[in-house]
């Protein structure tokens, strides 16, 4: 083999290597989903938006709560019987206000119970997706996040108090109309809110809950720990299994010249003072 060839087939190895791992990681996450499934005996579904290599040229996409989201995640509840649980683990920034709502909606309507694990995050529409369960179970510094709606680039809440605090004569036809569509979009996602919570808990805790979360009290990435959460009066539980964790493990961001975080991958017992 000449030295021309023998580069060639290097190249393609090369190219080829990024498919050839994406391939074996969809095999061990079958295989743990499998192993859930038997264990919890429930209908497993993730969904867990990362940085992952995904083509021949090994580019990162970056992934959100998107319409194909909401097809994929529908199709695995209608193919879930009426008896049986499901399990939904949750990691994601967020994404489409519609896309979330479909999925909180097919979540509600299952007879059986829902639970949603996160282990990090679930923000914005991943909230709006975990209040739709019967249980959130979320790890001690997991956060969910407020669910105000957003029009353009602020807050629908911030447009509403501008416009209330300047002479309307002031108020330009562009930001009246943002006006209009915020005020609309608080009225629209409260109502939703409320919708997915008044069946689970009485009027007045359905309530308070939805209004803390879509009127704007804190600013739209404002971490809602577990312990908050749970002040709130979410059903929250936070205890996540272990296994949860090792699945995130299946789900690496794309790896970069240098890692910026690094330690020994193990756990420690210290005894006497002594590190073992």
């Amino acid at each position: 083999m000449s030295v021309f060839e023998l580069f060639w087939l290097l190249f393609l190895i090369m190219a080829l290597m990024p498919m050839f791992k994406q391939r074996m990681l969809e095999a061990r996450r079958i295989r743990f989903f499998r192993y859930m499934e038997e264990k919890r005996k429930t209908r497993v579904i993730a969904m867990i938006h990362r940085q992952e290599i995904l083509s021949l040229l090994g580019l990162p996409f970056f992934r959100f709560i998107n319409i194909e989201d909401s097809e994929e995640v529908l199709r695995a509840i209608r193919m879930t019987p009426d008896d049986k649980p499901i399990d939904l683990i949750l990691h994601t920034p967020g994404g489409l206000v519609l896309a979330s709502e479909q999925i909180a909606l097919a979540l509600k309507k299952h007879p059986s119970k829902v639970t949603v694990f996160i282990p990090h995050y679930a923000l914005s529409g991943g909230t709006l997706i975990a209040l739709a369960a019967d249980e959130i179970v979320m790890d001690e510094n997991a956060v969910l996040g407020p669910v105000d709606p957003q029009v353009g680039e602020y807050p629908a809440v911030s447009i509403l108090k501008t416009i209330e605090r300047k002479n309307l004569n002031n108020v330009d036809d562009r930001t009246l109309i943002l006006g209009d569509i915020a005020e609309k979009a608080m009225k629209q996602v409260y109502e939703f809110v409320y919708s997915l919570l008044k069946d689970r808990m009485n009027e007045e805790k359905a309530v308070n809950i939805a209004r803390g979360l879509t009127e704007g009290r804190y600013t739209h990435d404002y971490p809602v720990t577990c312990d908050e959460a749970i002040k709130l009066g979410l059903p929250i539980s936070c205890n996540v299994p272990p296994e949860i964790y090792s699945l995130m493990h299946l789900y690496p961001q794309a790896p970069s010249m240098r890692p910026s975080v690094q330690y020994i991958p193990g756990p420690y017992h210290f005894k006497e003072g002594k590190e073992k």
